[in-house]
């Protein structure tokens, strides 16, 4: 994953609304939600949440799949993994090293 990509992936959960939406589908599973449901459990308006999850979806973090007259909305849990990983993967890079000195003494 390259900077651009993760900085539009953490942008598209920088605020509340939307961080919530997400977890909510990630708590929901791979079925993921129809758009009533995701109102009911967040509260968010619906107008308002159609801009959030067309947000999330243009950043990668969540697809939607049509089946018949329903469209159902599912995290992307491979793309939330690589940003996981993307900000993870130089954990302590620049910790200074421990004191081994310290434990000979």
């Amino acid at each position: 994953m390259d900077w651009e990509h993760a900085a539009g992936g953490f942008a598209a959960m920088g605020s509340e609304a939307r961080l919530a939406v997400l977890r909510c589908l990630v708590r929901a599973g791979e079925g993921g939600l129809m758009v009533q449901d995701i109102q009911a459990r967040t509260g968010i308006a619906p107008s308002t949440l159609a801009h959030h999850l067309k947000l999330l979806a243009s950043a990668g973090l969540i697809v939607q799949r049509r089946e018949g007259r329903s469209t159902y909305n599912t995290a992307d849990y491979a793309q939330l993994q690589r940003l996981a990983a993307f900000i993870l993967s130089e954990c302590c890079a620049d910790a200074p090293p421990e004191q081994e000195a310290a434990n000979d003494g």
